[in-house]
């Protein structure tokens, strides 16, 4: 918590990929808390050019002149405001001074550079990042996701006997079974600027492939969430910061890890696999290799998901903790106005009211519910 009152200025985000002193000044505060690979200046202007609307505000807080916090913004109702929040990145848009916490940068943004603002919502923080406040009158957090890591102590031996006996037994025989049949299998690791474009592209044709590709969602070399992967990974390999994790049968890829990695961390943005394979798991033969790779370099300490907790992860690690959304009203009973509404209008179906976080409207017209 800060005694200081932040001076906020409020600038289209424009501002932050056109104007060279923001980049460092974002960088210096993403090193602050956690240096996360997805979150640097050039990761957020590449989200902001691929995915924006134009609508989005780029706030600024200084304390005695020095810049504290910088966040993202869009509007998300008649005078509400959230982080931005393009699905392909883990987290909510913003950086910040470690020792102002989420609850008093939404109580400063909300009768700060946004004009009149009923309510102010940090989406998908991660508690490691930001510690969970309890709920006060005026503030809500509400569970988004859990989601899983691996702590990478020790030895890869002691891990994997510590994982699941069927687990173990399953991958044994997998590539038993492989190498009885003449399949060759191996894992690649691509980390050159130049050939990211080519496993976003293969990538691409993994996941076209398979049930992604009915939704629209998959990724292709040509629409915007393939343009992102390639400009993310391009530019974090020209610091070393990209790894690509591709695993062939024979000559054939079966699966890719899509990866950025800094300060001892590295983390999986994307999987997908061969679903047309039935009598193997080439995800999971590829994670094994992986997480094997990693325990023996030394340099990674921790592996992180940043997804959804699925049953597969829990064959990797029991480690979970759950990320969360934090809004700030205005008004104490604006709060209870919206809890109120909330109850009733959950009550008759639920599931109508849910986004795919699975997180509900807390306020007459601000949507907890984010892509």
């Amino acid at each position: 918590m800060s005694s200081k009152k932040i001076h906020w200025q409020n600038l289209p985000a424009s501002a932050l990929p056109s104007t060279p002193d923001l980049l460092p000044e974002w960088d210096r505060l993403n090193a602050e808390r956690a240096d996360l690979p997805f979150m640097t200046a050039s990761a957020v202007c590449s989200a902001l050019q691929i995915f924006g609307s134009g609508q989005e505000r780029l706030l600024i807080g200084r304390e005695d002149g020095g810049v504290v916090a910088m966040l993202l913004a869009v509007p998300s109702g008649s005078f509400q405001w959230r982080t931005f929040q393009p699905s392909q990145l883990p987290l909510g848009v913003w950086v910040a001074a470690k020792h102002l916490t989420t609850t008093y940068l939404a109580r400063s943004l909300l009768r700060g550079p946004l004009g009149f603002c009923l309510g102010f919502s940090m989406t998908q923080v991660d508690p490691l990042l930001a510690p969970r406040d309890a709920d006060e009158p005026d503030t809500k957090h509400m569970d988004y996701i859990d989601t899983g890591w691996i702590d990478i102590l020790g030895t890869f031996e002691d891990y994997w006997a510590a994982r699941g006996k069927n687990l173990r037994q399953n991958m044994r025989k997998q590539r038993n079974k492989l190498a009885t049949e003449g399949t060759h299998i191996q894992m690649r690791v691509l980390t050159a600027p130049e050939d990211m474009a080519g496993a976003i592209a293969r990538y691409g044709v993994l996941e076209s492939s398979g049930w992604k590709a009915s939704e629209g969602t998959a990724i292709h070399p040509d629409n915007p969430q393939g343009m992102f992967y390639i400009q993310l990974l391009q530019n974090a390999a020209k610091h070393g910061e990209a790894v690509v994790y591709e695993y062939f049968f024979n000559e054939k890829t079966v699966a890719l890890n899509l990866c950025v990695q800094r300060a001892g961390t590295l983390v999986v943005l994307k999987t997908t696999y061969d679903e047309t394979i039935k009598n193997y798991s080439p995800a999971f033969l590829l994670s094994q290799d992986e997480v094997e790779q990693v325990f023996g370099q030394g340099n990674i300490k921790r592996l992180e998901y940043y997804g959804r907790m699925m049953e597969w992860h829990t064959r990797w690690t029991e480690s979970k903790r759950a990320l969360y959304h934090l809004t700030c009203y205005r008004w104490a009973w604006l709060k209870k106005l919206a809890e109120r509404r909330h109850k009733r209008t959950e009550e008759p179906s639920a599931s109508s009211l849910t986004g795919e976080s699975g997180v509900a409207p807390v306020t007459p017209s601000m949507s907890e519910s984010h892509p």
